[in-house]
């Protein structure tokens, strides 16, 4: 029972109904109220209209109020005065009194007795009595008049009005009830298949996605769900590949020297310098593996430590082509630094002049090494959108179409070639997480059989800041 009460479909259901028995309820009330008030003044208005016109004439018939009281009472006889035009005048007229011109009680429906000198707070609200422009007296009608009519048939329909009303708000608290729970069931049924895949993803189950049923706040959050689920899938089956790729990797280099190193220790293998230099290039990669994955810890708990001073954009890329000059020379690949655009003073940037060389090393690297012999990459600086801007263009075999959009990814390898060249293949992912780290970004283009346009922005420092 409690965990049904926790229920949010149950909580909208009885929300829905409150409001609808409220509203119900207030609906009846008053239509009761303003029917009771119409009756009041449709008595009202009948007895200006008749009551006193009657009451005047008697006076003028008669002279004067005697036998007021048998004529309102009983119908008129031989020895009675003339009565009133209507019969049982209490029951159509409902209670009143009646005062003369010096206000003393000449008849009364109320406890007050003939000759009293009346004191009501009524009397000023009283319709007054005239003949022949002289006051004859007041008529103090009863405060409500509809309560002398239940037993008529104008009260049996105000009684059959209430009844109306009454069992309007009963229909109308049902069918709350019941669009109440439809619209509480409609509307949690998003949010119980998101409970559902996500305790299927708690399982281990990642690959869920709910159905979108509407456009508005539930359907964003179906849609962000969905997106969720997709890139927790993405980034664990990343993972798992990266954990792959980082065994082996670290496996490779490993066999190598634990084989020579059994060979070396058992004597079936006698040392020299070339067996010595092989195992030194393993140990070198396992290092530059070792420290690329610790630049990227540190880069994802956003702790990678930066030293950020003001420098010339076109400095740094003059720094990065000068470490290349001679490997691009050696593969006969013509390598330049150039402004954007000639004549133009680019400002100074706020970065960490070591950690920016390396990302340029990595992208000047991976351009030497995809470019032919005859191949030209550039080096330029310039501004782009408020943002100055760093690119490394070739004149490569370029990055096929279905690779591009992963070439960022750690340990990805499109046509396989980067395995077993040396580096550790998360150069680009390192790359990025640098130049993010100044508060850049990092993109590619490229087209392949024409080469690959790797494109660094970075903010210009405002004045605080320089």
């Amino acid at each position: 029972m409690r965990s049904f009460m926790r229920s949010l479909a149950v909580k909208l259901t009885l929300a829905f109904l409150v409001v609808g028995l409220t509203g119900a309820i207030l609906v009846a009330v008053f239509v009761r109220y303003r029917t009771q008030a119409a009756f009041d003044q449709f008595f009202i208005d009948r007895a200006q209209e008749t009551m006193v016109e009657n009451l005047q004439s008697y006076y003028q018939a008669n002279g004067s109020w005697q036998g007021i009281e048998q004529a309102v009472l009983q119908p008129a006889g031989p020895d009675k005065p003339p009565p009133l035009e209507r019969h049982d005048t209490r029951r159509e007229w409902g209670p009143f009194t009646l005062v003369d011109a010096n206000n003393r009680v000449v008849f009364s429906g109320h406890p007050f007795h003939a000759g009293e000198e009346y004191t009501g707070k009524a009397l000023n609200n009283a319709i007054k009595l005239e003949v022949n422009g002289q006051l004859v007296g007041r008529l103090v009608l009863d405060q409500n008049p509809s309560d002398s009519v239940l037993n008529s048939p104008e009260g049996a329909f105000l009684h059959r009005v209430n009844q109306a009303a009454m069992a309007s708000a009963v229909v109308a608290s049902i069918l709350a009830l019941m669009l109440g729970g439809l619209l509480a069931f409609t509307l949690t049924r998003s949010l119980r298949e998101m409970k559902q895949a996500a305790d299927a993803i708690a399982r281990g189950d990642l690959e869920q996605q709910v159905k979108i049923r509407s456009k508005d706040e539930l359907g964003d959050l179906a849609i962000s769900f969905n997106k969720m689920s997709r890139d927790l899938a993405r980034a664990t089956a990343a993972r798992r590949q990266m954990t792959a790729d980082i065994a082996h990797d670290l496996r490779t280099p490993l066999s190598v020297i634990s084989g020579y190193t059994e060979a070396l220790s058992d004597g079936k293998l006698p040392g020299d310098e070339e067996i010595y230099t092989i195992l030194h290039q393993e140990t070198q990669y396992l290092r530059r593996l070792i420290d690329d994955l610790r630049i990227l810890s540190l880069a994802d708990a956003g702790e990678l430590p930066l030293t950020m001073i003001p420098v010339q954009p076109l400095s740094i890329l003059e720094q990065s082509a000068s470490r290349h000059t001679l490997s691009a020379q050696n593969q006969e690949i013509s390598l330049q630094v150039a402004a954007a655009q000639t004549g133009m003073r680019i400002p100074e940037v706020q970065a960490d002049p070591e950690r920016m060389v390396q990302v340029l090393d990595n992208l000047i690297g991976n351009a030497i090494r995809h470019t032919p012999p005859g191949g030209k990459v550039t080096l330029s600086a310039g501004l782009e959108n408020g943002m100055i801007q760093l690119q490394v263009a070739d004149s490569g075999s370029g990055i096929a179409a279905e690779d591009l959009p992963y070439i960022f990814d750690r340990f990805y390898r499109g046509n396989k070639s980067r395995q077993g060249n040396g580096e550790s293949g998360l150069g680009l992912a390192i790359a990025r997480s640098i130049v993010e780290a100044h508060g850049g970004t990092l993109s590619a283009a490229s087209q392949e059989g024409k080469g690959s346009t790797f494109t660094i922005l970075l903010p210009i420092p405002t004045p605080d800041k320089a």
